[in-house]
């Protein structure tokens, strides 16, 4: 048991703490971590080192607009044939991505092989590039079938 009691303590019961009648130590204003305690005591310092202190930033995108899937870049799809055993189609090395996880081709980077590549979707700018190597873009909606 303490020897001396806080005021806190020893003022418990008198209504104003011994803090007067109006004012309960009101100049101070909030201390600690809060954002409250900005707008009084520490007022000068949110001017001069933090303006941008209060107020929301930015836009969070709803989940429901967001793509969930799994992109491939032209430029590691080059990488990846060279390191896998693929199949021949025609004649031409044929890397089937959906079976490895991807659901569309984006056209970052180059590519030199010509390959048949079959993938869920594909960029206009990555068909035109595959095409330009001399290789063929299979999408689901162009195989015979389905």
């Amino acid at each position: 048991m303490p020897t001396t009691l806080r005021k806190i303590r020893k003022m418990r019961g008198s209504r104003t703490m011994g803090w007067g009648r109006v004012g309960q130590h009101r100049a101070r204003g909030k201390k600690g971590h809060r954002k409250a305690g900005r707008h009084k005591a520490g007022w000068s310092w949110v001017v001069k080192y933090e303006p941008n202190y209060y107020g929301k930033k930015g836009f969070t995108s709803p989940k429901s607009l967001r793509r969930e899937g799994n992109i491939i870049n032209l430029a590691e799809l080059e990488e990846i044939s060279g390191r896998l055993q693929v199949e021949n189609k025609n004649g031409k090395p044929f890397i089937d991505l959906t079976t490895m996880g991807y659901s569309k081709l984006l056209g970052s980077g180059k590519i030199s092989a010509s390959l048949v590549v079959r993938v869920s979707s594909c960029s206009k700018v990555a068909d035109e590039k595959v095409k330009k190597a001399g290789g063929q873009v299979i999408t689901l909606s162009q195989e015979p079938g389905e």
